[in-house]
């Protein structure tokens, strides 16, 4: 069973018909695309969509402090950078 990430949803075919109308009556809510019933896609808010990206990077980033917290430090002084 597929789950839908969304409040609302849409058929690829509507969606071909009249993409604008879709998008502004999901008033900055994400949409799901149906194909045969089941999600296929995601319409986002191109800001929705950026945040989401930038969430990732910070994810990632922690991801690479926590590895490296597990390596061993080298203490160095102002003046030798």
């Amino acid at each position: 069973m597929d789950y839908l990430l969304a409040k609302s949803s849409v058929s690829i075919t509507d969606l071909k018909k009249n993409p604008s109308a879709i998008i502004k009556e999901a008033e900055g809510a994400p949409v799901a695309i149906l194909k045969n019933n089941r999600p296929s896609a995601y319409i986002v808010p191109a800001d929705t969509f950026e945040a989401m990206l930038e969430k990732l990077d910070d994810l990632e980033i922690a991801r690479i402090v926590r590895e490296r917290k597990k390596d061993k430090t080298v203490r160095v002084s102002l003046d030798e950078l």
